[in-house]
């Protein structure tokens, strides 16, 4: 499946279907934040979400049940490819020595992980 990028917004609606794995735009708008965007706004944005392929739809009447077409995980994946690739030159440990050095993990997290990955390679 080619995945597109999606908006900061988009994603965020992305995240709610995730969740709910079927929903009404009503319902869709009840799990956003306060102050809850027009009905409009969000419709607008889920037939962007329809046009880019990760949503589809059930109709019932004039209204539409939205699914997602592609998991968290598939997107997850894809969203870290692009990190890697357009960032740290596909290079996990580039990535991982950055995350380090900014103090976004600490050296008992590094430890964890490279026990994980030591057991995933038994």
């Amino acid at each position: 499946m080619d995945i597109k990028d999606l908006t900061k917004v988009e994603s965020q609606l992305m995240q709610v279907l995730w969740k709910l794995e079927k929903a009404f735009v009503k319902e869709i708008i009840s799990e956003l934040p306060d102050p809850k965007p027009a009905y409009s706004s969000v419709s607008t944005i889920i037939r962007i979400l329809e046009n880019k392929g990760v949503i589809a739809y059930e109709a019932f009447g004039k209204t539409h049940r939205y699914y997602p077409l592609i998991t968290k995980e598939e997107y997850m994946l894809y969203e870290t490819e692009k990190l890697l690739d357009n960032y740290f030159s596909s290079s996990v440990q580039d990535m991982f020595s950055f995350f380090v050095r900014e103090k976004k993990v600490d050296m008992k997290d590094a430890e964890q992980l490279l026990k994980m990955i030591d057991k995933m390679e038994d």
